[in-house]
């Protein structure tokens, strides 16, 4: 299990949690995931993978069904949209 967290130079929290599973029908790519930016005590973006609703983005209370590579490029992913939500946050490039 991967768990990292920590917090940003504006305050907020940003944290990842990853587990490898057994391969089935609900993470037939054998990884569970949880990865959030929490911004003033609530989520305002980040991937999940619960069970029943495969792979999906949060982003400001609107939910969406993604595409997952790999775990990987998720990772990378998920570090470019932090910068792009911290600049609509404070309206700065990071």
């Amino acid at each position: 299990m991967v768990h990292e967290r920590w917090v940003t130079n504006e305050g907020d929290l940003v944290e990842i949690k990853v587990w490898t599973v057994e391969t089935s029908a609900s993470f037939p790519d054998g990884v569970k995931y949880s990865m959030a930016f929490i911004h003033d005590a609530e989520r305002v973006f980040g991937y999940d993978n619960e069970r029943g609703k495969g792979h999906h983005e949060h982003r400001f209370g609107r939910e969406m069904k993604m595409d997952y590579m790999d775990l990987d490029h998720l990772l990378r992913k998920f570090e470019k949209t932090i910068d792009e939500v911290r600049g609509e946050l404070y309206g700065n490039a990071h």
